[in-house]
């Protein structure tokens, strides 16, 4: 049930995400976004509008191993989202900001990590 919730909320996040590159960026952007200059928002829209659009599809591929059937093929999903997420967080914690591993990669690695506990343990 743990490994559930997990990869609810990392799914909630990552839906969050979208939201906030593809349709707030100019607005809520620059009050998340601090260390990005407030002028650059207008110009980078397109470029955030990708990038949330990939989050959707995280959010997408997660929500979607809690709706299957079969635990080896849901547990197998949900491992593989939750490591694309993972990664993901990783990188943008050593190349943009240190804060995304705590809000991006720490809840992955914890699902991961249920996961984990729960098939093996």
């Amino acid at each position: 049930m743990l490994a559930k919730i997990l990869i609810g909320l990392v799914a909630a996040i990552h839906v969050y995400i979208l939201w906030l590159e593809m349709f707030a960026w100019t607005t809520r952007g620059p009050k998340v976004f601090k260390n990005f200059p407030a002028h650059l928002f207008p110009a980078t829209r397109s470029l955030a509008a990708n990038q949330g659009l990939y989050n959707g599809f995280l959010a997408a591929g997660l929500v979607w191993s809690l709706l299957i059937g079969d635990p080896q093929w849901q547990h197998n999903v949900g491992l593989f989202f939750l490591s694309c997420v993972a990664v993901a967080g990783i990188y943008g914690t050593v190349t943009a900001d240190k804060k995304i591993f705590f809000t991006q990669a720490l809840p992955a690695l914890l699902g991961i990590g249920a996961l984990l506990i729960q098939k093996y343990v």
